[in-house]
């Protein structure tokens, strides 16, 4: 029997990240009502940042025998005086990326911290050139098979082509990440929806909805976005304002400072939040919703208002919002998703919009309730960054912009107003989003 010492290092990666799993559903269910709040936010953000890191140190290894130990074999560049740096900076890039997940623990404040700015720029690196690496392997290998090759070709030769495909991956992700890097950085774009709205009152035609959605305050986004984004919904003048959840990834007594501008939104008819799965990571929620209603921002905690036509009190439509779906995964007490009682009093005789932050949330609520109108959901972010978008297209049964489900319904998901954690986005772009509601 093989002991634990004689798996490869690869093997015991996997282990380790088994354990930190196994651990963090123990500590959720037998643990959590013994520990003290603040202590069990800490030990779940731990415990999340120690198993991304298992994961990440199978590639971490792969990179490592890719991009040096390659390079290493040939004794004209293992003795080269560029070699020594190189392996330094393989080093540290791949050190700074595996510790971004520790600067939600550690570094979040007003702004971000350049660290914590470096750090998840390695990490969204780190993806791309994963990404490569394999699809350049993957094809090499294919290629082999195809052309019937045996790899008994010269060693000078074999080496050179071992050579090219960390070079190759290493060039293209150092331009993908330049150019991730300033699409993210440009403001997000103002796009402009109109959406037919089944019963709504003639006298609430072209109601303007702005909706925002994954700002994601924290290690890398602070006050100065925030400030931003605020101006940018301002200007447009929205007769409402939602955000749709994932606002935060941060505890609100240490990012407080950053959320000062959203005091700022004055639409007439108000503003409005439901919470999303990171609002839930931070097992800080209460204190949210508090800190939110201190700004004049309701959250609707599976709960409805009536939004009632400035032209007319006997015209309305009915704005209900769900807890986020991952509150029932992590047993969040208090929490979940409940569609009953959030249109607790919404007819189909009236118009009827609902607040989910994840698609999957909006098809369920299809399902139970397909006298809905309009959801407006994010989670996605469009996938944000290549090589991601496409597992978020899959995952989701909505991927991002307007869907229409039945005669009457519509669906629409925000690809995020910023970005989570990894400053960069590839193939996707920030977005507000002003909806303009139109009558029948």
């Amino acid at each position: 029997m093989i002991s634990f010492k004689q798996l490869p290092l690869e093997a015991k990666a996997a282990v380790a990240a088994g354990v930190v799993f196994f651990s963090m559903m123990l500590s959720r269910s037998y643990l959590a009502e013994q520990l003290e709040l603040r202590m069990r936010r800490w030990l779940l953000r731990l415990q999340m940042a120690l198993f991304a890191n298992a994961l990440m140190l199978i590639g971490s290894l792969h990179v490592w025998r890719s991009t040096v130990t390659t390079f290493s074999r040939s004794s004209s560049v293992a003795n080269s005086f560029c070699f020594m740096p190189w392996k330094i900076a393989v080093f540290m890039f791949l050190a700074l990326a595996h510790s971004s997940f520790f600067t939600l623990l550690f570094l979040v404040a007003e702004e971000p911290y350049f660290f914590s700015l470096a750090a998840y720029t390695c990490l969204g690196a780190y993806i791309i050139l994963i990404f490569f690496l394999f699809t350049l392997g993957s094809v090499e290998q294919a290629y082999k098979f195809l052309a019937g090759r045996a790899a008994k070709a010269g060693t000078g030769n074999k080496n050179s082509r071992t050579a090219m495909k960390p070079l190759l991956a290493v060039m293209l992700t150092v331009v993908l990440t330049v150019v991730g890097l300033l699409n993210a950085s440009q403001p997000p774009t103002v796009n402009s929806v109109e959406v037919p709205v089944h019963k709504l009152p003639s006298t609430m035609n072209n109601l303007k909805v702005v909706l925002l959605s994954d700002i994601h305050l924290g290690p890398t986004v602070g006050k100065t976005k925030l400030a931003m984004i605020v101006r940018m919904v301002k200007a447009l003048k929205p007769d409402i304002t939602v955000i749709v959840g994932d606002l935060t990834d941060s505890e609100a007594e240490i990012i407080r400072p950053a959320v000062e501008p959203l005091g700022e939104l004055n639409s007439p008819l108000g503003t409005y939040f439901v919470t999303g799965n990171h609002e839930y990571y931070t097992s800080d929620v209460s204190n949210w919703f508090e800190l939110l209603k201190s700004f004049n921002i309701r959250p609707l905690h599976n709960e409805n208002v009536k939004i009632v036509s400035p032209k007319s009190t006997d015209e309305w439509f009915c704005l209900a919002g769900v807890d986020d779906i991952e509150a029932d995964v992590l047993r969040y007490s208090g929490h979940g998703m409940d569609l009953k009682k959030a249109l607790r009093g919404c007819s189909s005789e009236n118009a009827i919009v609902l607040l989910a932050h994840q698609p999957v949330a909006a098809k369920w609520a299809l399902q139970e309730r397909p006298d809905i109108n309009l959801i407006l959901s994010g989670h996605t972010h469009g996938g944000q960054m290549f090589p991601l978008n496409a597992g978020a297209y899959f995952l989701n049964p909505f991927f991002v912009g307007l869907y229409k489900v039945g005669q009457n319904t519509f669906v629409y998901v925000s690809p995020g107003t910023m970005y989570f954690g990894i400053p960069m986005r590839l193939g996707s772009r920030a977005e507000i989003t002003e909806i303009i509601l139109r009558s029948p």
